[in-house]
């Protein structure tokens, strides 16, 4: 099959999060939150010069370094690499596109811009979404065998 639909998710993914990030920088007051659904769900403008979730403050260098290997790793992935499975390929997809978004911001500005704030979780963007649902689907292909054939009825023992 085609890898086109899995490069287009990845570019949908770029786009939306420029947009949105866009929107966020032309309209939101850095640190100063507007409730979107009450106080559960807010829109707060942060700058995170740290990993995802604000882990790490201030290692934006490093984070940069490791975004754009894997970045470039995924990319790879997609392109060079016969992967099977529908939950494996978009999975890459929607994490490639994440770190795409998240690294033109370090590359651009130093930090990453983050906006939602959901109670109880660290303020987030599109990208970290993107990024944590992929992960998400990769782990539900592994988990459900991937690709391995389960209709012999063998155990395979390591």
């Amino acid at each position: 099959m085609s890898r086109f639909p899995y490069l287009l998710i990845a570019g949908l993914v770029v786009g939306l999060d420029r947009l949105l990030k866009g929107w966020a920088a032309s309209s939101l007051t850095l640190s100063d939150p507007r409730p979107l659904l009450g106080q559960a769900i807010r829109l707060t403008r942060v700058h995170n010069v740290g990993g995802a979730f604000g882990i790490f403050h201030g290692n934006g260098d490093l984070f940069l370094a490791v975004s754009s290997i894997v970045a470039v790793g995924l990319l790879v992935l997609l392109l060079a690499v016969n992967l099977r499975g529908p939950l494996l390929k978009i999975g890459l997809a929607l994490v490639l596109g994440g770190a795409i978004g998240n690294l033109i911001d370090r590359l651009y500005f130093g930090y990453v811009l983050d906006f939602f704030e959901v109670r109880g979780f660290p303020v987030f963007n599109l990208a970290d979404a993107c990024i944590t649902v992929g992960v998400g689907l990769i782990l539900i292909h592994t988990f459900l065998g991937g690709e391995k054939d389960r209709t012999s009825g063998q155990i395979h023992r390591l």
